[in-house]
């Protein structure tokens, strides 16, 4: 069910009123774009980080192309260890 009410949410130094459902929304939102951003920037390191070794003349890192799990495989690897 959709949160009732309004939230107070600041916006710089302003405080401003919205319901609770479009706020709910906005951060869902922002968390997403925030979330893109993180992996085109880890994608993007990996990528800088192996150009810097390979100027170096060091091997390429093992293990460094390795992606997190996801929270969905987190769980599913839990339930796996309690039983």
């Amino acid at each position: 069910p959709l949160p009732t009410g309004t939230a107070m949410v600041c916006f710089g130094s302003v405080f401003v009123e919205l319901p609770k459902a479009k706020t709910r929304e906005m951060l869902r939102q922002d968390q997403e774009e925030l979330d893109e951003e993180i992996n085109k920037l880890r994608k993007e390191l990996r990528v800088k980080v192996n150009r810097l070794y390979e100027a170096q003349g060091k091997p390429e890192l093992k293990g460094f192309n390795l992606n997190p799990m996801s929270a969905e495989e987190m769980k599913l690897i839990n339930r796996i260890v309690e039983g």
